[in-house]
């Protein structure tokens, strides 16, 4: 049996990220519970050309190929620095080349980063309501996490997150990921099918 594939998508714009940090820590925890493939884009890697793509069959090489991952991964982990309030529009564009009915019932991830407290919502009133549209199974706990809860990693290639309350948040996320990887093979295939025929 081959080991469920998670895709790890991040929307910073930037590298090293804070994003990419927390959302490969998430990552990384569901790896100590679970044996995954696990695999990690973000829209850097959709390569020159992206965002001016208005039809998928115009999305250059490396873009077409992060879509097909993301439809193809048994999960999802995603993340997204804040930009005013919400995700980046960059993220968004990438999301608008899924196929609906690819993320139905399927498990993701939310994570979030951004300047401080007060953008922690977007999770909750952004994040969540985009991947509601998609029939997908969000999982109950989101991480959210503030410039301050990280330090640069000692080769300074990325960010570590530092604070105690937000690795407790990745902790829960990664069991609740690790269960549903678990478990569900069964019930997405019937959710998918539900919302086929809903839409």
């Amino acid at each position: 049996m081959s080991r469920p594939r998670v895709v790890i998508i991040s929307g910073n714009i930037r590298r090293p990220s804070r994003s990419r940090g927390l959302a490969e820590a998430l990552g990384a925890e569901v790896g100590r519970r679970a044996s995954i493939e696990l695999k990690s884009y973000d829209i850097l890697d959709a390569g020159p050309g992206f965002g001016s793509a208005l039809a998928r069959s115009e999305l250059p090489l490396p873009a077409a190929r992060i879509v097909d991952e993301i439809e193809g991964a048994d999960a999802l982990i995603v993340g997204t620095p804040v930009y005013k309030g919400a995700y980046t529009g960059l993220f968004k564009h990438l999301i608008d080349f899924i196929a609906p009915e690819q993320l139905a019932g399927k498990p993701v991830a939310l994570t979030a980063t951004g300047g401080g407290a007060r953008h922690a919502l977007v999770v909750e009133h952004a994040l969540r309501p985009l991947f509601g549209f998609f029939a997908a199974l969000t999982l109950p706990t989101a991480v959210y996490a503030s410039d301050a809860d990280f330090e640069a990693a000692e080769d300074g290639a990325g960010y570590v997150v530092t604070d105690a309350g937000i690795r407790s948040r990745l902790c829960a996320a990664a069991d609740e990921l690790a269960g549903l990887l678990a478990t569900h093979s069964r019930g997405a295939e019937i959710l998918r099918r539900s919302a086929r025929a809903v839409q």
